[in-house]
């Protein structure tokens, strides 16, 4: 049996199954027996006897359940016939599964477990709720005092960082905001002032040649000049009272 079952301890066989072919006459009396001897006493642990007296050969096939026999109990195994006849391609196959108590200690839902310790001799720890400790609870709470200062800190750095910037961004701003203005408006005369005709698509055509200008001269015109000067030192006033402030 050592061939044919893994020598495993705590292996278990649950179920012997066996086939084969009686060979014999009607009239011929014939007992065949499937068997395995005890390998720990005499006897056999398990034998299996197929009486074919007086009927004619056939094949059988047939399941034994045995229980869970330790694999340690398995001897050899023979099928032996008694009387007339004989047996053709026997085959004995063995049911098997592993016993995980068969080691009691190796799962404490074992039946015979014991504890491996005595549980008189484990010392008994008083636990201390460290959030109850005075001096803890005292640093904590400075530690809450640092962290809350610390934001208010931070939030005020972030608030002037704004302030900065709106300051900085202020006159930019307002000359942007100007323009923007200044186009709506004029967009708003054009909606309201100009002619529908103007606006208006034309009918295509041709146009003839219009006679050109001759080149001459422009004079240059003093009083424009005077003008343009004039607008450029108010903006720039204008723009140094914004970054005076």
């Amino acid at each position: 049996m050592q061939n044919i079952l893994p020598q495993q301890a705590g292996l278990t066989v649950g179920n012997v199954i066996y086939r084969y072919t009686a060979v014999k006459n009607i009239e011929d009396d014939m007992l065949v027996h499937v068997q395995n001897e005890d390998a720990l006493g005499d006897g056999y642990i398990f034998r299996e006897t197929d009486d074919w007296s007086g009927l004619e050969g056939n094949k059988i096939y047939k399941v034994i359940p045995v229980g869970a026999i330790p694999l340690e109990r398995w001897g050899d195994g023979s099928i032996e016939v008694e009387g007339t006849g004989s047996v053709t391609d026997p085959s004995v196959i063995y049911t098997y599964q592993y016993d995980p108590c068969f080691d009691p200690q190796s799962d404490p839902t074992c039946p015979g477990y014991k504890i491996p310790y005595d549980p008189d001799l484990i010392p008994v720890v008083e636990f201390n709720d460290p959030l109850q400790d005075e001096l803890v609870l005292a640093e904590m709470e400075r530690q809450a005092a640092i962290e809350e200062e610390e934001e208010y800190e931070r939030k005020m750095r972030i608030k002037k960082v704004k302030v900065d910037l709106e300051k900085m961004l202020g006159g930019i701003n307002r000359g942007a905001m100007d323009g923007q203005a200044a186009a709506q408006e004029a967009a708003l005369f054009a909606m309201n002032y100009i002619p529908v005709s103007y606006t208006s698509s034309l009918n295509g055509g041709v146009y003839t040649d219009m006679p050109m200008i001759p080149d001459s001269q422009i004079p240059k015109n003093k009083r424009g000049k005077r003008l343009g000067l004039a607008q450029q030192k108010l903006h720039e006033e204008m723009v140094t009272k914004q970054y005076d402030k």
